[in-house]
């Protein structure tokens, strides 16, 4: 286990700025949708993991988007967020965060319960890739970020 999260941390570092690379290119709502898109990959193939290799290679797959999705998303809803709201918009971000971290293990555990095994746990995650996956798409981030001007603007702060 420790060897794996040393795979991902490593493995991390150079996606983080490949994944800041690809946002100039393909935007950063792409490059995120992209991050989960492969996320949603790596659960599939989680499904049909046998040995420790292929632990290995999951841990390297989780490296190539972990940071950098992470990275972009952090970037771009800060971007959208007025610089006199800081405070209040980034609380919100931290205890959505720590609701994640209860609803993900949660329904894992759930269905592990259910189906008296991980397989189809690790798969129903994809259930959160996709759902914010498309919330995603429903954000227009050029609107979010002109609103957050306005009202830096309106404060004083631009």
């Amino acid at each position: 286990m420790t060897i794996a999260l040393i795979i991902t941390q490593f493995v991390g570092i150079p996606f983080s700025f490949g994944f800041g690379w690809l946002a100039r290119r393909l935007g950063t709502k792409r490059s995120i949708l992209l991050g989960l898109g492969i996320y949603t990959l790596i659960s599939i193939a989680g499904y049909f993991m046998q040995t420790a290799i292929h632990f290995y290679i999951l841990a390297f797959m989780v490296g190539t988007v972990q940071g950098g999705t992470q990275a972009l998303s952090r970037s771009l809803y800060g971007a959208m967020v007025p610089r006199s709201q800081t405070a209040e918009f980034f609380g919100f971000f931290s205890t959505s965060s720590k609701f994640a971290g209860i609803a993900g293990p949660l329904l894992f555990g759930v269905v592990s319960q259910i189906a008296g095994g991980s397989r189809l746990s690790i798969v129903s995650l994809i259930i959160f890739f996709v759902v914010g996956g498309l919330l995603l798409t429903r954000v227009n981030e050029q609107e979010g970020i002109r609103v957050a001007k306005e009202e830096d603007q309106a404060a004083g702060l631009a």
